[in-house]
């Protein structure tokens, strides 16, 4: 059964910087794609940023180069650290993987991730 634990959520300034971070178990983050994903405020999921099994990255273009996903094989986890951050990011995020291609954030948005973490609550203040 494959689990994902985030951590790291808060609350902080705009402007301000959290890092996320995913404890990964039951499959490792070099066999699927990894995926940071967030909750819209109207429902449903949209894809954050993701990395795929040979280190390739893909960002939504609200990231706007804010955001860093990265991964350590050695521990089995995954990270995502937001910069800059606004009042509009605010939501709650999870680690994901999506098992089909393409690992992209459109592929997320779209087409779904298979296994997710409870989330990790964002709250930026202006």
């Amino acid at each position: 059964e494959v689990q994902l634990v985030e951590s790291g959520g808060g609350s902080v300034q705009g402007g301000g910087s959290l890092s996320l971070s995913c404890v990964v178990s039951g499959t490792s983050v070099d066999t699927y794609c990894m995926a940071w994903v967030r909750q819209r405020p109207r429902g449903g999921l949209e894809g954050v940023a993701t990395i795929d099994t040979d280190g390739r990255l893909d960002y939504a273009e609200f990231v706007e180069g804010r955001f860093t996903i990265s991964k350590d094989s050695a521990k089995n986890m995954i990270y995502l650290q937001m910069n800059s951050l606004k009042p509009e990011d605010s939501t709650t995020y999870y680690c994901a993987t999506r098992h089909r291609r393409p690992c992209s954030v459109e592929g997320t948005t779209l087409y779904g991730i298979n296994d997710w973490g409870k989330g990790a609550l964002v709250t930026i203040s202006s």
